[in-house]
């Protein structure tokens, strides 16, 4: 049996963690095509900032109208998908006390007997929307890392709430996956983006073995990609820079590149002019993990 075992948490937050939604849609595709009910909430008044993560009010179907606090909830299956049961987390980036904040979610799982964490997350990144999205996918864990063939990430840097639940995971004996999708950065105003959704469902029903419910998310992504499509064919500097993008994927993803076309390709494409708005094209692409 693989080192997650068959009762997994996956877990995703809105804000910083989940660029063009695509993380927070790979959870709720979990909750909605699942049969998952709420079993345990934080209590927001600890760990969210009205200021930052406000409050809505919504109307009912009744007429009435109610308040919508920030939340952060682990819903449980009642039925598992083939031999894995998913159970889910989802909800806002806390504000403060981040390690009683995954404290409680990790207390609330060994409860539950949870065998495995995979958290999921989207940043944006220089990636064309005419290619799949890539997902990397890395474990802290030594014996997932083995049993799936995965990396250790190197990365160093800021981290979100992702990273603090997985290492309390780790530190409680639950072993971890991390799953990220690289959303390209210059479709923000084209959000959700469910091509990445769809790419994050795909690697998690490949490392898990489990049946994963996509619903639409075939269809939307083709509607998503062809709608920046027609956008790019409408602005000569959009569809030059996403050429230039293609070109340095296709080049990479050559099973004839050597390491030294893939690394001269990267250097051009990182001292290039950029014809947008002459930032740095490195800009925006911090790896969340």
């Amino acid at each position: 049996m693989q080192t997650l075992g068959r009762r997994i948490v996956v877990a995703a937050f809105d804000g910083w963690n989940d660029a063009g939604e695509a993380a927070t849609g790979a959870v709720r595709m979990l909750r909605e095509e699942g049969d998952l009910s709420p079993a345990f909430a934080v209590d927001p008044e600890l760990y969210f900032d009205y200021q930052y993560t406000r409050p809505h009010i919504e109307a009912d179907g009744e007429g009435g109208r109610t308040l919508r606090w920030p939340d952060a909830t682990l819903h449980r299956p009642a039925a598992g998908i083939g031999d894995v049961w998913f159970w889910t987390i989802t909800g806002n980036e806390p504000a403060r006390a981040w390690r009683s904040f995954a404290g409680e979610f990790v207390d609330r799982a060994l409860a539950e007997d949870i065998t495995g964490l995979v958290t999921l997350g989207s940043m944006m990144s220089d990636v064309p929307h005419t290619r799949p999205i890539s997902v990397f996918a890395s474990s802290e864990n030594a014996a997932v890392r083995e049993q799936l063939g995965l990396e250790r990430s190197t990365y160093e840097g800021p981290v979100g709430i992702l990273s603090v639940l997985g290492d309390a995971a780790e530190r409680a004996g639950i072993p971890t996956l991390s799953l990220w999708a690289s959303v390209p950065h210059y479709v923000a105003g084209h959000t959700p983006s469910p091509k990445a959704t769809l790419a994050l469902l795909e690697k998690l029903e490949e490392l898990t073995g489990a049946v994963v419910p996509k619903g639409t998310l075939a269809t939307d992504a083709a509607t998503w990609e062809a709608t920046i499509d027609a956008a790019a064919a409408d602005d000569e500097d959009m569809s030059d820079y996403i050429r230039q993008l293609e070109q340095t994927r296709d080049t990479v993803d050559s099973p004839d590149a050597s390491g030294d076309a893939i690394a001269q390709a990267f250097e051009r494409y990182l001292h290039r002019d950029d014809p947008r708005d002459g930032r740095d094209p490195r800009d925006g692409r911090g790896d969340r993990r």
